[in-house]
């Protein structure tokens, strides 16, 4: 099935995105990074960037790498969004410029 690398990339990129979110999570709270370093929440943190990697490594033996590195760049976006919903971060103008031209850089690449 040739959608399946594509369904491991989209997997790589969304577990990234939890693992992003996991360790934001563990900063809440921590007051040294070496603490940080022994919460639960950065273990699994790294634990779903372990995750994020395998499910990449697989993509890559069917998607060019020039199109899956790119990819992973639409996690920029998704994640400015969910740090602002999560933890009020900013989210401007200036910010939706940015991940709009993220976006359409993917779908260039895409169709090229």
């Amino acid at each position: 099935m040739i959608a399946t690398p594509y369904l491991w990339l989209g997997l790589a990129i969304l577990l990234g995105i939890a693992g992003q979110i996991v360790l934001k999570t563990g900063t809440i709270g921590s007051s040294t990074i070496w603490t940080q370093l022994i919460a639960p929440w950065t273990i699994g943190g790294f634990g779903i960037y372990f995750a994020s990697a395998l499910a990449y490594i697989v993509a890559l033996r069917r998607i060019p790498i020039s199109l899956a590195y790119p990819s992973v760049s639409i996690s920029y976006g998704i994640m400015a969004v969910v740090a602002h919903v999560l933890w009020n971060e900013p989210l401007n103008w200036q910010h939706a410029i940015g991940i709009v031209l993220i976006m359409g850089g993917i779908v260039v690449l895409f169709r090229a």
